[in-house]
């Protein structure tokens, strides 16, 4: 008799994993994060409750993780679709820095665009204005490591003499971001690669005429 290999646990763990990821984002953007259970993402993913909760605490925590985990996809096939460096975790560093900006704020609308991100992060955040536990989840885990990219670049900006040495790098990258986060957010107009390449042009020239 030919013996049979074994199951591979964690070839079936992972993939119970990335069905729980794509439920619980399909879910909280189908129908709004008070009403995503961990019951419901267990039967959209097809696995049982406890497989869950042997891995979360609760289902802010899916949320959160399966966020992370699309952001590290989207930049993973950007990087093999020669997009960006291998190094995910950093804001390209060309010695250009309106040209870098501009480059990541075009990927982020892009991201922003994406379906499988649209709704499920408006849902996030929303609730994130009322629930003020998961908003500092969201802030903690998903917003401010992205945010410490823009101020790592922004330092870097200035060592090279390309930003002047007084300038606040936290508040500063607010001047391209938030304009951004605000009129996706509140749908006011359309976000696209141009009106990105405007707010870094305003950000790092200024309103006033130049000399």
């Amino acid at each position: 008799m030919v013996d049979k290999p074994a199951p591979d646990a964690s070839r079936r763990s992972e993939k119970s994993r990335r069905a729980i990821y794509d439920a619980a984002l399909a879910l909280v953007g189908e129908v709004g994060y008070p009403k995503t259970t961990v019951e419901g993402i267990a039967a959209r993913a097809g696995v049982g409750k406890q497989t869950i909760y042997r891995w979360w605490s609760s289902k802010a925590d899916v949320l959160l993780e399966a966020f992370l985990d699309l952001g590290e996809q989207a930049a993973q096939a950007a990087h093999e679709a020669g997009r960006t460096a291998p190094e995910t975790y950093a804001l390209p560093d060309t010695g250009d820095l309106a040209a870098d900006l501009k480059f990541v704020l075009r990927a982020t609308v892009d991201e922003l665009l994406d379906p499988r991100f649209d709704a499920p992060s408006r849902a996030l955040a929303a609730e994130g204005v009322v629930n003020e536990q998961l908003g500092r989840e969201f802030v903690t885990k998903l917003l401010e490591p992205q945010l410490q990219l823009y101020v790592d670049r922004l330092r870097a900006a200035q060592d090279a003499g390309h930003v002047r040495p007084e300038v606040d790098p936290r508040i500063a990258l607010e001047l391209f971001v938030s304009p951004l986060a605000q009129r996706w957010l509140q749908r006011t107009a359309p976000i696209s690669h141009e009106y990105t390449d405007t707010l870094v042009d305003y950000a790092l020239h200024g309103l006033v005429p130049r000399p």
